[in-house]
């Protein structure tokens, strides 16, 4: 999207001075009726220069990630437009990898100036990326620069013409197109801006979804386990997810068997049957010695950054493999569009002799090949998995009462709950507690929202996003906090934009105290544990430790999504 030799990064001065010299209201005045509805709308700026357009969204109300690939340019609009409303993310056209990862679906996406900087042979694809990133009934805004590109900035021609063909071949609506002169009355120069509504997303997904967990016929709760156990990693592990150039994601299959584990254990263990005939262990095929071997382990502990050595190792990695091979010959096989064709296809990695201590991270849980998930039906379960899990563990508690109805038995529903949750926070906050008590002593321990000092009788760790909305139980996401503030005025509501801001510092200060420097297991355990669930930190083999900055600027966008995806209410006045 940017020239390679980043022209823009090494003239940000001069840049600078000419954008900020034109009013966002004079440039976009033939897009304002169209914005989306404020508060709550979400918009993305793709090539957001100096930040004055993604200032001007977020001064319509609107909640803004802005794109920008020249570090310089984008170093100098976060100086500029210091807006928490605005959040920044350093990416390009094609991909916007980093954007994707996210799991947003936008109400509005604007491309000022930008389009001629793809180039010819990458739009097809930056146009498919663009239109998956909007939700139904959401605009795609484009300025194009009519007239002669400039070479020495990497411009490339560009006509209405393209983008109407583009709109056409996506299902999208043109929905207005308006040419203006050049504001800066540059001869030669003129802008046509067009305006794209996508009527309806056009995937299928939610269809296909329904089928799989209502109509399609089960003889076990396998199909059902495997759609769950995807809804689980799309929404709290999506960073390990990698988009292929089919569009399809690539899912460490390891990952899918780590969390079917999970899954699995608890039913088994309550006898809850999954297939007709099932009474505890007996006729499951993932239940093989690795599977025994893991008796005593709680499936609260069959988590990435957890680490295994030992006897145990072997367990968990032949139970891994066990799982693997089930799913691959039973609900990845049987799932199939009509034409017959896999929707879940396999790639199953040779045998990989167990290693004598297993850290559970991408690079272990991929060595035992990829599973892959179509673009549409991951971003449905990014996005929807707070509605799609519910459907899916209702048909599954279903089955489970069909069958043991058939062997004349009646499951007790508070044992069939019990068994079907994922996390238990009571638990999952313990070891972060330990952390907090540590640092009592040393009078170092502050609330993270109010800056009050905290006492063994005033210390509550507190889910920074309400574990009733998203049951996150990552080191990243509990925070010391006041037993007062966090019960009675954040409760379940969703930290604001400005609040989070200003609690930067301290949340930072807590993150390296509580986990960074107690030793190399729970540092390790922290950014791994942050690069599967914050997804725009990525998870690139060799990559650097993400920075405390980091982790913090992905932690903003997930509130971002959260908001955007559930409709949370929001806490903006702490005590």
């Amino acid at each position: 999207m940017a020239p390679p030799s980043d022209w823009y990064g090494a003239h940000v001065e001069e840049v600078s001075a000419r954008f900020e010299s034109l009013s966002p209201d004079d440039v976009h005045g033939w897009l304002v009726d169209l914005l989306p509805p404020a508060p709550g709308a979400l918009a993305l700026d793709v090539g957001a220069g100096t930040g004055r357009d993604a200032a001007w969204l977020a001064g319509k109300g609107l909640d803004v990630v802005a794109v920008e690939p020249s570090g310089p340019m984008l170093e100098t609009a976060r100086l500029l437009h210091p807006t928490p409303d605005v959040r920044w993310v350093s990416d390009s056209l094609p991909a916007l990898a980093k954007v994707c990862r996210l799991g947003l679906a936008f109400d509005l996406i604007l491309l000022s100036g930008v389009w001629m900087f793809v180039a010819p042979a990458d739009r097809a694809r930056a146009f498919r990326k663009l239109i998956g990133l909007l939700k139904p009934g959401g605009r795609l805004a484009l300025s194009l620069r009519i007239g002669p590109p400039d070479r020495e900035r990497g411009m490339h021609p560009v006509d209405v013409a393209e983008i109407e063909t583009l709109a056409r071949s996506h299902g999208a609506l043109v929905e207005r197109i308006a040419h203006n002169p050049d504001l800066m009355g540059r001869p030669g120069l003129s802008w046509s801006n067009l305006v794209l509504r996508l009527p309806d997303d056009g995937t299928g997904a939610l269809p296909l979804l329904r089928q799989v967990i209502l109509n399609d016929s089960k003889s076990s709760t396998y199909k059902l386990a495997l759609l769950r156990t995807l809804c689980r990693i799309a929404d709290s592990a999506a960073g390990l997810g990698r988009e292929d150039a089919d569009g399809q994601v690539e899912v460490p299959f390891g990952l899918v068997g780590l969390y079917w584990l999970r899954l699995f254990k608890p039913l088994v263990a309550a006898d809850l049957p999954q297939l007709p005939n099932n009474r505890g262990q007996q006729g499951l095929g993932f239940v093989g010695p690795g599977y025994r071997a893991l008796a005593d382990v709680s499936p609260l502990d069959l988590r990435l950054g957890a680490v295994f050595a030992g006897a145990r190792a072997k367990a968990l990695h032949d139970a891994l493999a066990e799982a693997c091979r089930t799913i691959e010959i039973m609900p990845a096989h049987y799932m199939t569009f009509t034409d017959g064709g896999a929707i879940f296809p396999v790639a199953r990695a040779r045998r990989v002799p167990p290693p004598a201590q297993i850290v559970v991270d991408g690079p272990y849980l991929r060595a035992f090949g990829l599973l892959r998930v179509p673009g549409h039906l991951w971003r449905a379960m990014q996005r929807l998995a707070v509605w799609i899990e519910p459907a899916l563990s209702a048909e599954w508690k279903r089955l489970m009462i069909d069958y043991a109805e058939r062997q004349d038995r009646r499951l007790a529903p508070e044992i069939i709950d019990r068994a079907m949750l994922w996390s238990e926070p009571a638990r999952e906050v313990g070891l972060a507690r330990s952390q907090a008590g540590r640092l009592l002593g040393t009078g170092a321990l502050y609330c993270v929202w109010s800056g009050r000092s905290l006492a063994a009788d005033t210390l509550d760790i507190d889910h920074c996003f309400p574990w009733s909305a998203w049951p996150c139980d990552d080191l990243w996401n509990l925070m010391p906090a006041h037993r007062e503030v966090n019960q009675r005025q954040k409760r379940d509501r969703l930290p604001a934009a400005g609040l989070l801001r200003a609690a930067q510092d301290r949340i930072q200060a807590w993150w390296e105290s509580g986990y960074l420097k107690t030793g190399e297991a729970l540092a390790a355990r922290f950014q791994i544990e942050a690069r599967a669930s914050l997804p725009v930190l990525g998870t690139d083999a060799g990559a650097a430790a993400a920075t405390l900055d980091d982790v913090f600027d992905a932690l903003a966008l997930q509130q971002v999504r959260l908001r955007a995806d559930q409709g949370l209410a929001l806490w903006d006045t702490p005590g």
